[in-house]
Formats: C-alpha cells, sequence, structure tokens
C-alpha cells in the first residue's frame, strides 16, 4: 500500500524509523523494538541506508523481513551513493520481490572519511535524479527528506527550497522532515514550501533526546539547532537518566503542538529503541 493513502486519513499518522544493526544480537533487539511498537498502529517503518550505502543488502533483507514478519508497511531508504543506475535497479527490483511498494529516496552523506559527496560512475548524483528514476520504473510510492534548518551544504534557505520544489516536482508522494527541535520552525518551513508550490504532505521528524553528546553530535551533521534553554536544562541534568526525561518531556510538547496545529503526523527516530517513542505516543494519543 502506498504510504500517501495512509497519510491523507482523518488519524495523524505515526511512522518509526530504524536503522540496521550490527551482529544478530542487534537484529534481535531491533524486532523486539518492531514487536513493542507495532502496538500503536504504524502507518510505516523505515530502515536506513547505513553510511556511504554500506548496509544496503541488509537494508534489504531486514525491510522484507519486517513486511513479512511483522505485517507492517516498510519503506526502504535507497541513497546514490556508490550505485551505479544498473544496481540501484537491482535493489528496487529486490525490493519489489520482498513486496515493499515505498522507498525514501536520498542523495546520502558521502562515506566515512571522505569529506564530499561524488557522483559515482554511471550512477545519479542528486535525489532529485533518484526519485525521477525510482518513477521512471514504477511501482513505487516515493518519500523524500526535506530541512525546516537549512541543508547543510546549501548557501542560503532559498536556494534550498528552491532545490526541495524541484525534488518534490520529480515524483515526491511526501516529505519527512530532518530533526528538530523547535516547532516553530517546522510551520515557517510548511509555510515557505507551500509558497514555492510545494503541496505534498510534509511530515516532521523528532528525535527525544537521550544523550546529550549524542545529539550535539547529530544536529551538527545535519545543520539542526538545540534551543539554548533546552540545552541549558540536558546539561545541568544530573544524570542519564534525567536527561532521558526531560528529552521525553520536550518532544512530549513538540508533538502535542505540532498535531494540535495540523501536522499530518510524527516520524519517529528511534535509534532502534523503543522505551522514549512509547512514552511520548501513551502522552499524546
Amino acid at each position: 500500500m502506498r504510504i500517501l493513502e495512509k497519510l491523507r486519513g482523518a488519524a495523524p499518522a505515526f511512522s518509526f524509523e530504524f536503522f540496521p544493526p550490527k551482529g544478530p544480537e542487534g537484529v534481535e533487539q531491533l524486532f523486539q523494538t518492531v514487536e513493542r511498537l507495532r502496538a500503536y498502529e504504524p502507518a510505516y517503518v523505515s530502515v536506513t541506508y547505513g553510511a556511504g550505502g554500506s548496509t544496503r543488502r541488509l537494508t534489504v533483507e531486514l525491510v522484507g523481513r519486517i513486511q513479512r514478519e511483522a505485517g507492517l508497511e516498510a519503506v526502504a531508504h535507497l541513497t546514490c551513493v556508490g550505485s551505479t543506475r544498473a544496481e540501484l535497479a537491482g535493489v528496487l527490483d529486490e525490493l519489489s520481490v520482498s513486496g515493499v511498494e515505498n522507498v525514501l529516496a536520498l542523495r546520502g552523506d558521502p562515506p566515512r572519511g571522505e569529506e564530499r559527496f561524488v557522483q559515482p560512475e554511471g550512477g545519479l548524483a542528486h535525489a532529485s535524479e533518484l526519485v525521477a528514476f525510482v518513477r521512471e520504473r514504477g511501482g513505487f510510492g516515493v518519500a523524500a527528506a526535506c530541512y525546516p534548518e537549512t541543508h547543510v551544504e546549501a548557501p542560503d534557505a532559498a536556494t534550498d527550497l528552491a532545490h526541495l520544489a524541484h525534488k518534490v516536482a520529480c515524483g515526491v508522494d511526501f516529505l519527512v522532515t530532518q530533526l528538530f527541535f523547535d516547532e516553530e520552525l517546522y510551520f515557517e518551513f510548511v509555510r515557505r514550501a507551500r509558497a514555492a508550490g510545494i503541496a505534498c504532505p510534509i511530515v516532521p521528524g523528532i528525535m527525544p533526546v537521550t544523550n546529550v553528546a549524542q545529539v550535539k553530535r547529530f544536529t551538527a551533521m545535519c545543520g539542526a539547532a538545540i534551543p539554548p534553554a533546552l540545552l541549558t536544562r540536558l546539561e545541568a541534568a544530573p544524570d542519564d537518566a534525567a536527561v532521558r526525561a526531560l528529552g521525553v518531556e520536550h518532544a512530549i510538547e513538540q508533538c502535542r503542538a505540532l498535531l494540535r496545529r495540523g501536522a499530518p503526523g510524527i516520524h519517529f527516530y528511534t535509534l532502534n529503541r523503543s522505551t522514549a517513542t512509547v512514552r511520548i505516543l501513551e502522552a499524546i494519543r
């Protein structure tokens, strides 16, 4: 089933993002998390592609297994990194055989140790090209990413938005935002996107803070900002449990405000764990 159909429903659509774990124990923990979150009837769950496309094989296996065994709609991340057009076509064929009908098309980050993305020989240079490539082959719903606080490689917000409008025009069904910690950024971004002619659903992506050093690293990589007042509270927290409690509290407030003001749903960056996400869902449902 295409995810876009679920986003058009009356009820908010919740979704969860996972990453391919290392080793059989990590896979087992992932499926325990999937099983716990399945009770919340997510519109879909997604599995990332790994840095530099390094987990392509495992991503394909995991989304197929989630679709088959958990009975959930699974979305596979797909990137341009390190793949020719023929290789990308092969991945899409494998996904189709597994019953996966939706992909999240991304340019992808450079492989570890490399400072910038380099177009693979025989491959694609931009997420917009990947969106068009998937559309040309047919058979898939296509999601893409967007950045309320502007992509780190964009020279300015206007240029970033123009690139996004082009990407959407290439065949995007819906957008999922990068993580952010101030809901006003989301609503301002949606306003600008609509003014630029972007009409598809824009789903806010939320990552509850569970570790201060970790969230600082993530935000530095993606260009997001931690509000000073929130950062002060997190850094003053006496222990890890207090940090997690503050992170969940802030995420609950965000989600309530987002849904109250018309967001079509919430996409949770789970980091393969369910505890924080479950607490948020129990508070906002």
